[in-house]
């Protein structure tokens, strides 16, 4: 047996030594599945199998490239370059690349982003003279994105009495007519979005058999990560190109399908045995990551759901801390006790800031996490923010390295015919996309005919097109020789960016200088990796199709010492020791736009055992009782989640607290009591009125009140407070005194509480009860 398959358990073994045949690997978290399809491609081309005949399909391309470099380690670097292997979309706009003539696009086309893509609906909405207030462009940008995904196309669209009824109840009944044009407008400048690499290859496969039987004779085994995730026009991708012969892995966990709002479909994973003849099933059931007690709590969150797949995770490593639940009174004294926590664990067990992730459900939540690390000086990186490569000043580098490779892009030529400024303003360019549309030609085509036709612009103006046109097309001419980072060099020079960027000397000027610097950088390395890559040469059209789609994971080296914050969402896939996941309360988490039925629920409760099990050694579940949402302060309780949660598996840092009913009725309503009218009656003999519980006496023997003075000769020492006190205190609770300070009726004590951290409180105010 070859050496690294020593390194797997038995579950693990099993699924890698099967060759042939259709199979699904359902793999709990922390269970291995990374490695298992790593090892299953190395042991297929140990035995013979062709390196070139394997698809590999990724969620990320990070994921794909730490895959390609494990396999390099095995088989050899040479043999492993030769892999079909990264994200559904990386790899289906690579065979777009070479069948885009089939469809009518150019080979070089480009890749709208959802910024791009949203661009061109707005000016759509706009060209149309809609109510842009009925018809929000990303409203209509998110409705076309999901009719793609489903495989709706614009034909089919107008072919759907419901669909149209549907759009035009939602008062938008002109929806088909924007979704043509917005097709149509990308057609003509050679542009697919995201939605169109999956679209495209469905009809490319669908409509042209012969391509079809090509991609089946080549891939002749697929293998699929995070199958639960995969939508129906994906799902039709990989149906079709495994159908020949059938040798289809898919690996997955229906526990962590949380991306309904994408499309995914968990039918695909829950049916894939009635999909294909013969499958054979596979468990991956211990978790190597967590602890005994966050695997079990896990296990038991999910049990709740009905709509899964039997599997039983477990573990073999320690029973480690139980899961700690902690409550406060705002969101900000949560991000405190964040802060404070995370300063308090690193400080205690000699730990490092990237060891700690702050979890939450929506990303408005960052700011008092913010807000309070940057009060303990703690450094920290948010994922999911603005992406590196959606900065203007990056975006506009891009947009002419678009132009060099396909002039007819629309949405690029509009970003920079002007900028830097060069005299074309607003109405020349209004007037060629007005001349553009009458002769159905893109705009850049329109530009190099301009003695052909009448476009009424004066001649200073007409000179300024040409040169913008010859300064593009002598970018073209150097790009057929020049690598991409030579290429992006020469234009940031040539266009005047550099200089435009130079004349800001704010420190936001000089950050967008650096912002460049760091561009050109990152090409320079892509340029480098390129090489060894086997059919790649770092051209222009390879940077922008990995940047077209690149994530804001793709780009994380992993270098930074920093504590991570991102949304649940991104954590898929993640790990770290100590996970902090805050705002469990009802209407946040789970969701109240995600409880209208069971399904939503459920996607719910499965997205909260994906954040339990990005844990290693320690999780922490906080909420608060009171929260700044849309600008209003709502009373809020403890999530169902906490409560789904075996309570042997949690430990509260603060008291449980009862729920209280919040009525629904206003009390105004009713007539005040009279109680002059209630007759008083003595207690009947043998029921004597009700005292404190034994429980609670003993709480207040132990409890001496400092009386709260206005007296100027007030004393600490009268008080019966000294440094070492234990006191509590009615908002911050339990706390020792760390200093006293000042006389009389200015006597300071500083205080750390549990919860609340290091306080300063003036004595002679200060509501505490000394704990003997």
């Amino acid at each position: 047996m070859q050496e690294y398959l020593e390194q797997l358990n038995d579950a693990q073994l099993a699924p890698v030594l099967q060759k042939d045949g259709a199979m699904i690997v359902i793999a709990g978290a922390g269970s291995g599945k990374t490695r298992v399809l790593t090892y299953r491609i190395a042991y297929l081309m140990s035995q013979g199998v062709d390196s070139f005949s394997i698809l590999a399909l990724t969620f990320t391309n990070k994921a794909a490239r730490e895959m390609k470099k494990r396999i390099s380690q095995i088989v050899g670097s040479s043999e492993a370059k030769n892999l079909w292997m990264g994200t559904f979309h990386s790899v289906f706009a690579k065979i777009l690349r070479f069948e885009a003539e089939r469809l009518g696009y150019p080979s070089n086309f480009t890749i709208y982003d959802t910024q791009d893509s949203q661009s061109v609906i707005r000016a759509t909405i706009k060209e149309m003279q809609l109510d842009k207030d009925i018809y929000k462009y990303k409203q209509v940008y998110s409705r076309i994105s999901s009719y793609k995904n489903s495989l709706i196309t614009v034909k089919a669209y107008f072919a759907n009495p419901e669909l149209m009824e549907a759009d035009a109840m939602a008062k938008m009944p002109r929806l088909g007519d924007i979704y043509k044009n917005y097709v149509d407008r990308c057609f003509k400048a050679g542009a697919m979005d995201f939605d169109d690499l999956l679209l495209k290859t469905n009809e490319l496969l669908t409509r042209f058999p012969d391509v079809l039987a090509k991609y089946q004779n080549r891939f002749r085994y697929i293998l699929v990560d995070e199958y639960q995730d995969t939508n129906h026009s994906q799902y039709l991708i990989v149906r079709a190109l495994s159908d020949r012969f059938q040798n289809i892995c898919v690996v997955g966990d229906d526990a962590q399908s949380i991306y309904a709002f994408r499309g995914a479909n968990i039918n695909n994973i829950l049916n894939f045995q009635k999909d294909y003849e013969d499958v054979r099933v596979y468990r991956l059931e211990q978790n190597y990551r967590s602890t005994k007690n966050i695997v079990n709590a896990a296990n038991s969150i999910i049990e709740k759901n009905k709509n899964r797949l039997d599997k039983v995770v477990w573990t073999a490593n320690d029973e480690g801390n139980k899961i700690k639940v902690n409550r406060t009174m705002t969101d900000g004294d949560e991000g405190r006790f964040v802060a404070s926590s995370i300063f308090e664990t690193m400080m205690n067990h000699q730990l490092k800031y990237d060891d700690f992730a702050i979890l939450y459900r929506t990303n408005a939540q960052s700011r008092a996490m913010e807000d309070a690390l940057r009060k303990k000086d703690i450094p920290y990186r948010i994922y999911g923010g603005l992406s590196f490569y959606q900065r203007k000043e990056i975006k506009d580098v891009i947009a002419y390295l678009r132009l060099i490779l396909n002039p007819k892009d629309e949405e690029a030529l509009k970003r920079v015919i002007n900028y830097p400024a060069r005299g074309i303003g607003d109405t020349t360019l209004e007037k060629l996309i007005v001349a553009a549309n009458h002769y159905n030609r893109p705009v850049f085509e329109v530009m190099q005919n301009l003695d052909k036709i009448d476009l009424k612009v004066n001649s200073g103006t007409k000179t300024k097109l040409q040169d913008f046109v010859t300064m593009i097309q002598s970018f073209q001419v150097l790009n057929q020789n020049y690598n991409a980072f030579e290429i992006a060099e020469h234009v940031t020079k040539k266009t005047g960016l550099l200089t435009e960027l130079k004349k800001d000397g704010t420190p936001e000027g000089i950050a967008r200088i650096e912002n460049l610097e760091e561009l050109l950088n990152g090409m320079r390395d892509f340029v480098e990796e390129q090489k060894e890559l086997a059919d790649a040469t770092g051209a222009l059209s390879e940077f922008l199709e990995d940047v077209a789609l690149a994530t804001d994971m793709d780009n994380d080296k992993g270098d930074d010492n920093k504590v991570a914050l991102m949304t649940v969402h991104l954590a898929k896939g993640l790990e770290f020791p100590y996970v902090y996941i805050v705002g469990m309360e009802e209407d946040l988490f789970p969701s109240a736009m995600s409880m209208n039925t069971r399904a939503e629920l459920e996607e719910e409760r499965r997205l909260f055992y994906v954040a339990i099990t990005r844990a290693e050694k320690q999780a922490f579940l906080t909420y608060a009782q009171t929260r700044y949402r849309w600008g209003k302060l709502i009373d809020a309780e403890p999530s169902r989640f906490i409560e789904e949660i075996d309570d042997s598996y949690l430990e509260y840092l603060t008291p449980i607290t009862e729920h209280k009913y919040k009525p629904l009725i206003d009390s105004d309503i009713f007539d005040d009591i009279d109680k002059s009218k209630l007759r008083l009656r003595k207690p009947s003999a043998g029921t004597p009125p009700k005292g404190p519980t034994e429980a609670q006496l003993q709480k207040l023997r132990r409890l001496k009140p400092v009386t709260s003075s206005t007296d100027k000769n007030f004393s600490a020492e009268d008080a019966n407070l000294s440094v070492g006190s234990m006191v509590e205190h009615v908002r911050f609770g339990i706390g020792k005194i760390v200093k006293i300070e000042g006389v009389g009726a200015d006597t300071k004590a500083e205080i750390n509480f549990e919860n609340g951290g290091l306080k300063k409180l003036l004595l002679r105010f200060a509501k505490l009860s000394v704990i003997e």
